[in-house]
């Protein structure tokens, strides 16, 4: 296919989250709370486990008084807060105002870094006339966080679930995304890392290419062997389906 737009999601394809580790001691750092190493380890794993971390580990278990809203979470900035906060409140923190803080945290765009080949898969993306968008379930406007890496420039389009009210893979998100970038599905390539969420683009005639959602460190050229530049051959990536 000759391809005129590329579609990335967000979490886990160009950025990922920083460790529960990092985003708890950040929390408490702005909370002036100060615990000992053995309950920071002990918060830490109990927030792990509760998932409580978006962009994170999934939730071991989702209370059943959590289930609906975790299932709908991404539809609204509201259900999206809720469902955070309600499972990392299943961990007794010693400051109420840390749950807040935490969720907080996360939307900091220092708490997100690219991938290491982001910039210059969609740089080079950019340069040659392709059309560049971000779909996305989030519950929270995820733009300044492009902004403070300087990858904003780079992005014609976001489709961000919150404000359409439907989560991938529901293919009006990836519908909108193609319209605003002025190109045919059968044109574009879903890039994402939930084969499930980011799948639901085929269904519009895309093609779809998948990463592994891995720690910025073990994922070093995930993106620039996709096969999306050329040059760059596809078959060269043990990632792609």
């Amino acid at each position: 296919m000759q391809i005129k737009g590329v579609l990335f999601d967000f979490s886990g394809t160009l950025f990922r989250i920083e460790s529960v580790q990092s985003w708890l001691r950040a929390a408490l750092a702005e909370r002036e709370v100060e615990v000992s190493e053995a309950d920071f380890e002990r918060y830490a794993r109990g927030l792990e486990a509760a998932g409580a971390l978006p962009g994170g580990p999934l939730p071991r278990h989702v209370p059943e008084r959590l289930a609906e809203v975790w299932a709908t979470r991404d539809e609204s900035m509201d259900l999206h807060r809720e469902a955070y906060t309600g499972l990392a409140r299943q961990v007794s923190l010693p400051d109420p105002g840390l749950y807040d803080a935490l969720y907080e945290r996360h939307r900091s765009p220092a708490a997100w870094l690219p991938y290491p080949d982001a910039a210059e898969v969609l740089g080079a993306l950019r340069d040659r006339g392709i059309r560049i968008g971000v779909v996305s379930n989030i519950g929270w406007d995820l733009r300044p966080v492009f902004r403070a890496h300087g990858l904003d420039t780079l992005i014609g389009a976001y489709v961000l679930s919150y404000q359409h009210g439907v989560q991938k893979p529901d293919t009006r998100l990836f519908h909108t995304a193609c319209t605003l970038l002025g190109q045919d599905p059968a044109d574009v390539v879903m890039v994402g890392d939930d084969r499930h969420a980011d799948g639901g683009a085929a269904a519009l005639g895309c093609d779809v290419r998948f990463v592994h959602h891995l720690p910025v460190e073990q994922r070093p050229d995930g993106l620039r062997t996709l096969g999306l530049v050329p040059g760059v051959a596809r078959e060269t990536c043990e990632r792609c389906p």
